[in-house]
């Protein structure tokens, strides 16, 4: 479980992946801040380290990566951690188009394809 300070690349997450889910890496986005926090077993996890780190929840967003995918099904927006009503997101994707565009900017930060 770790925050991301320099671009990983997809053998990185490739790596990533085979140790832990197979295919797959969860993430969590600050869109505020840029920030990605990568690999471990739950959202809230990576949520819980990046709040620490100085995050603001409302600016934590749930995602998985999934690295010998084609561009368009790499970045999956689902987690738990999406759920909002609060702020209108009523599902574990995030409903919000700016958001959604805001953290595909912070996954291409920090994710050499």
């Amino acid at each position: 479980m770790k925050i991301i300070h320099n671009k990983i690349s997809l053998p990185d997450l490739t790596q990533m992946a085979a140790a832990g889910f197979g295919d797959m890496v969860k993430g969590v986005v600050d869109v505020d801040r840029q920030l990605l926090a990568l690999d471990a077993q739950l959202h809230s996890d990576l949520e819980a380290l990046l709040l620490k780190d100085g995050s603001k929840q409302a600016n934590l967003w749930g995602i998985n990566l999934y690295p010998e995918a084609p561009l368009e099904d790499f970045v999956e927006l689902d987690s738990m951690i999406n759920i909002r009503p609060s702020v209108g997101n009523r599902s574990r994707g995030v409903e919000n188009e700016a958001i959604q565009k805001k953290i595909f900017e912070v996954v291409e930060k920090w994710v050499k394809r």
